[in-house]
């Protein structure tokens, strides 16, 4: 868990960096179309969206602009009809990668993956063929500084939390994606700050790297990050900090 941790970790901070750049509003507002358009626009009654906003309001999107995608995703004021689709297949050493992508364009969307995994020693595989190796779950982390460990523990296991890991500056409270909000309400309603917090892709178990592949991997994983169409990427890897900080560069 120890590399993945660390990646979501460095997202986080990524997504931060990208938003004073403005890079990150467009996924963003592809998310909330999508979720708007499958669920609704109410998020108290559309987990998706709920979260969709969160993650907006954490980069600091004017909420109009949060609005005006709400309205698109119901057809209110038009808008671009995106796809949901995934892509599965392998990175170097073997590292299996799924990737979440929302387009409307799927042949594009094809080709442009498929390229990035060729340039970094990967290669696109059937559906299902790596997806098996992900469970999805709630993911919640929590800075070590602002709770104590026994304290926290405590909490989410009353409010239905599965597991709760130890990383190197964080707790990471794992649920099932059902009990994801009242576990995170539990904490919130405690007063502790969260650092971070959503539905992900878990892997089950990990490949460890190091030397050319590891950073042939990182390359890879940072392409398709920075990819228009892309939304998510997980990856079962394990990589020593020291490696995987290269990138926070």
């Amino acid at each position: 868990m120890s590399g993945h941790s660390k990646w979501h970790s460095i997202k986080h901070k990524k997504m931060a960096m990208d938003a004073r750049k403005g890079k990150i509003f467009t996924k963003i507002i592809k998310e909330i179309m999508v979720a708007t358009k499958t669920g609704g626009p109410n998020p108290e009654t559309n987990p998706r969206l709920r979260l969709a906003i969160e993650k907006a309001k954490s980069v600091n999107m004017p909420n109009e602009n949060i609005q005006r995608a709400i309205k698109k995703g119901t057809g209110e004021e038009g808008g671009v009809n995106y796809e949901q689709v995934t892509y599965e297949g392998y990175g170097p050493g073997g590292v299996a990668i799924f990737v979440e992508v929302l387009t409307d364009n799927k042949n594009r969307s094809a080709s442009e993956i498929r390229s990035i995994f060729s340039r970094h020693n990967g290669n696109l595989a059937g559906a299902g063929s790596v997806s098996w190796i992900f469970e999805r779950k709630g993911l919640i982390s929590v800075k070590k500084e602002n709770v104590d460990e026994d304290k926290l523990m405590s909490i989410i296991l009353d409010a239905g939390a599965e597991d709760m890991r130890i990383e190197k500056d964080t707790y990471d409270v794992i649920t099932s994606p059902e009990n994801f909000e009242d576990v995170k309400k539990v904490i919130e309603m405690n007063k502790i700050p969260i650092e971070n917090a959503g539905i992900t892709y878990i892997p089950k178990n990990t490949v460890s790297l190091e030397g050319k592949e590891a950073e042939q991997l990182l390359k890879l994983l940072d392409e398709l990050e920075e990819s228009d169409d892309v939304q998510n990427v997980y990856a079962n890897f394990d990589i020593s900090d020291e490696i995987l900080e290269k990138i926070e560069k």
